[in-house]
């Protein structure tokens, strides 16, 4: 099973960006990604965002993992 997490884009040079993810700021390849614009959020798996998805979703899965780790 393969485990993504979404991030918001933070900025963007070239194809690689930096993506804030719950207050951590990694950096990610854009390669699969057609058009990703800063604000975009996207889901993030082994250094690549592989999708972009709404705010909502995205939210809705970190608050997710949040309350798996608060009953681990």
């Amino acid at each position: 099973m393969c485990w993504c997490i979404p991030g918001k884009i933070e900025d963007i040079e070239g194809s690689l960006a930096v993506v804030d993810i719950s207050g951590i700021k990694k950096k990610v390849m854009l390669d699969l990604l057609s058009d990703p614009l800063i604000g975009d959020y996207v889901l993030v798996h082994a250094g690549y965002a592989i999708q972009k998805v709404n705010e909502e979703d995205a939210n809705f899965t970190l608050d997710f993992f949040k309350g798996m780790l608060k009953n681990a």
